[in-house]
């Protein structure tokens, strides 16, 4: 699509997401390499069928996801970092046996087994649920890291020896043939997380999938470039563009740091930003992906189908705050810009608007699903289906685009490789939210949240903030969601508190999100360094600092629910208007820049005039705007001394 000497065209575009998007998998050649690949499709074709057309037992359905996942993470994760990448070794085939055969004793005695798991088990039910935790425990290991693994088996432990704790963390303890047949049930490891990820998640990466392989995914890249590739810091603002359009594909920070940002980072350390910025830049971008609608981040399903309310409810509610939290980003980018004289990349190496704009036509797919969702509302799952069609029928139209058999299998298998992580994420997360249903964890942790905070807000707006943080420290943001939901998220909806549900449980979601560029443990930021060539630590304090105002933004909607579009429409616009000056203010005082270079106290005044702006009500937003034009005044006293001066002198 790039006209011109363009840095980086289409094909290059698509090599660099396609090699990102494959980096960690083994690449298996030959017979077994071609019945992955079956498998893959497979997985696809049969959620397709089931989900669209012949719904079988939630049972079945969540087993069958989970054996899918199973095979394909052991098939295509390594064990370890020695592991062979180019064939299965014996070990992963005893994880695939211990992944199948517990579902296929399920499937066998299913009419008796429902009727005694977590109450009287026998032993070769306790045999075969062991199995299958351990299966799923190695899963979210190859998947996600040791993190969750550590955590899941923590809460196991606890279900068996509560007993031996003290105070309130007490219960009266399990037998381990209750608590592992418990877990491997609709309660566990089948409990919401992994019906979500069986149901819309699935569909919606297949979505994606299909949507990147008809073009859309290089006509969303372009079009930034084409938007935004001249300003000012040109490459950084394209990165936070590309991110917010990338993440209605992925809904991963950390997949979308490797794809969009294995061309933007090499371009914004060309235009002049260092290494530790770019990297730290496209961090940020790319962990507002999973908090920008209409495809979020699979949290957000989960998140709907907890509060019990449309899929299109989450998604209006979180507009507003990814608004605010993108033009957080863009107007550090635009001041470091500024200060550093960064210029945009040249007219001839940036896709013509006119030429991208003729394959606009390739947004289709999105429009079509926000359609179905808003207008026609129907279900999540058939929106999906009809955006999956959409996809392939504007692929039709551009003989480049063409979807044919092999596209349509490489979107399969593609779609099919992004589920692995949230199979196996949303499976242990599923054992950790069994074991708080057991042993009514819950109802303990709201009591000591609300007991620490003494029915003080703010104070349990902080404990909770840091909770979740801690937990996504690491840890996938579905899994750090589903736990923080079931644990922090009731306190916060309980009297003196009284937080809406919808309040509570996005205040949360962000946290978890934003673990992903919070040091120590940043992910997202990590991943950023290794493509800058940056050291992570630089990297995460900077992406820190750039994705400040993520920490500010959810208690900006907690003190003010209009932004949530909770309301009448004239708080919810004036609630927007406060919300955007007062992250303009935050940026200012982070990056010390306003119209200028300014000092400690106008950056001190910036920051309160933000901290003021963060609840809406006319008091607070003169107070801050007063703030804002003070710090102003202070910043450029010689400036206006120096034109007095000169207007005195005239007039002499």
């Amino acid at each position: 699509m790039f006209s011109g000497r363009s840095t980086l065209n289409s094909e290059q575009i698509e090599q660099q997401m396609s090699k990102a998007e494959m980096s960690g998998y083994r690449n298996i050649p030959g017979v077994i390499g071609l019945v992955v690949t079956v498998i893959s499709v497979a997985m696809g074709v049969f959620h397709i069928y089931v989900l669209g057309f012949r719904p079988i037992d939630p049972w079945f359905l969540r087993g069958s996801h989970l054996v899918f996942g199973g095979l394909l993470t052991f098939a295509l994760y390594p064990a370890t970092a020695r592991s062979p990448k180019n064939r299965i070794t014996l070990i992963d085939l005893l994880f695939m046996l211990l992944t199948v055969v517990p579902f296929v004793y399920l499937v066998v005695n299913f009419r008796t087994i429902i009727y005694r798991v977590g109450v009287t088990p026998t032993t070769t039910d306790f045999v075969m649920a062991l199995c299958a935790i351990v299966a799923v425990i190695e899963m979210a290991r190859r998947t996600t890291g040791i993190a969750l693994p550590i955590v899941a088996v923590i809460f196991i432990l606890y279900a068996r020896f509560g007993k031996l704790l003290p105070g309130i963390l007490y219960h009266r303890g399990y037998s381990w043939p209750r608590i592992f047949t418990y877990l491997y049930s609709l309660d566990g490891v089948f409990s919401t997380p992994i019906f979500v990820s069986a149901t819309y998640v699935v569909l919606f990466i297949l979505f994606g999938a299909f949507l990147q392989a008809s073009g859309a995914g290089r006509f969303f890249i372009d079009l930034a470039f084409a938007i935004a590739g001249r300003a000012r810091g040109g490459p950084a603002k394209v990165a936070i563009m590309a991110s917010a359009l990338f993440g209605t594909i992925s809904g991963s920070s950390a997949g979308n740091v490797v794809t969009t940002g294995s061309f933007t980072i090499p371009l914004m350390k060309r235009t002049g930003y260092d290494a530790r910025f770019a990297g730290a830049v496209e961090a940020v971008a790319s962990t507002g992906g999973q908090i920008m609608p209409p495809i979020m981040g699979a949290g957000a399903f989960i998140m709907a189908e907890i509060l019990g309310v449309p899929y299109l409810s989450i998604c209006l509610a979180a507009a507003i705050p990814a608004i605010l939290y993108f033009t957080a980003v863009y107007f550090m980018v635009d001041f470091e810009a500024q200060k550093t004289g960064l210029k945009g990349l040249p007219r001839s190496e940036l896709p013509e608007v006119g030429l991208v704009l003729r394959e606009a036509y390739l947004f289709l797919p999105v429009v079509v699903l926000i359609y179905m969702l808003v207008v026609a509302r129907v279900s999540i799952i058939r929106a999906g289906l009809y955006g999956i069609i959409t996809c392939y029928l504007v692929s039709l139209v551009n003989p480049e685009n063409r979807m044919g058999i092999r596209k349509v299998v490489g979107a399969m298998v593609a779609g099919a490789r992004g589920c692995l992580n949230i199979i196996g994420t949303c499976a242990a997360a599923g054992i950790i939210i069994g074991v708080v249903c057991q042993t009514g964890l819950g109802m303990k942790f709201a009591a000591i949240l609300l007991t620490y905070a003494r029915g003080v807000l703010p104070i349990a707006l902080f404990l909770s903030m840091i909770v979740a943080i801690i937990l996504g420290m690491g840890m996938p943001t579905t899994a750090a969601y589903a736990i923080a939901a079931s644990v922090i998220a009731p306190a916060l909806t309980r009297p003196p508190l009284s937080l809406l549900p919808i309040q509570a449980h996005m205040f949360v979601f962000y946290f978890a999100c934003i673990s992903a560029i919070t040091p120590p443990v940043a992910l997202a930021s990590y991943a950023g360094a290794a493509i800058a060539k940056a050291r992570p630590t630089e990297v995460g304090t900077m992406a820190f600092k750039l994705g400040i105002a993520a920490f500010i933004v959810p208690y900006m909607f907690v003190y003010g629910k209009s932004l949530l579009f909770v309301g009448d429409l004239h708080r919810i616009l004036l609630a927007v208007a406060s919300g955007l000056v007062g992250i303009y203010a935050l940026a200012s005082a982070m990056e010390g820049w306003l119209g200028g270079r300014i000092g400690i106290l106008p950056r001190l005044l910036m920051f309160a005039a933000a901290i003021s702006l963060i609840r809406p009500g006319s008091s607070t937003d003169l107070i801050g705007l007063g703030l804002m034009v003070l710090a102003y005044f202070i910043s450029h006293f010689a400036v206006f001394k120096e034109r007095i001066k000169t207007w005195v002198s005239r007039q002499g």
